[in-house]
């Protein structure tokens, strides 16, 4: 499986992280109700757009599988849930929700 970690601005959908287009090590694990994620960013300075707005973030996981659809995962940042440590360089988000949804079963009409 491959797997593509992006974190955006909710209103704008500008991309701050996205693995796809630049390597960047993360973990994310659920904790009961809530997701869990560990990004490490050896600039500061690259973090420093996405802090500004923290309270209006979104992270999705794209899981490509060899035999079945892409399956996206979507996950809404609550407030008060987005840190960064300057002293190891860690930034943390807890996510309070999400939605799973595979796009070619998913249809408006």
């Amino acid at each position: 499986m491959k797997e593509t970690f992006l974190v955006k601005h909710a209103v704008g959908g500008r991309a701050f992280i996205d693995t796809g287009k630049q390597s960047v090590p993360y973990t994310w694990e659920q904790q009961g109700e809530q997701w869990l994620f560990r990004v490490q960013i050896d600039q500061p300075e690259r973090i420093a757009e996405l802090l500004k707005w923290k309270e209006e973030l979104n992270v999705f996981v794209f899981q490509e599988f060899e035999n079945e659809p892409t399956r996206k995962l979507w996950f809404y940042v609550g407030d008060d849930a987005v840190q960064f440590a300057d002293e190891t360089g860690e930034l943390t988000i807890v996510a309070t929700s999400h939605i799973s949804y595979i796009p070619d079963q998913f249809s408006v009409k």
